[in-house]
């Protein structure tokens, strides 16, 4: 015989963000800028690389 499995999911409550609880103490604006500047400055430095190294592109 088959038996349903009963899956209860929790749901909390929203959580309200003011202005101060949005943003943690020790993270500021300038944390994330060097993680994004970081980011781009990689893609762009693997991009020279495959096209001074002439890589064809799977895409037509």
């Amino acid at each position: 015989m088959l038996k349903a499995a009963r899956i209860f999911s929790s749901i909390s409550s929203p959580r309200v963000f003011t202005e101060r609880s949005a943003i943690p103490t020790g993270r500021s604006d300038t944390s994330e800028l060097v993680a994004i500047v970081l980011f781009s400055g990689i893609g762009l430095f693997v991009s020279l690389v495959v096209v001074i190294l002439g890589i064809q592109g799977a895409w037509p």
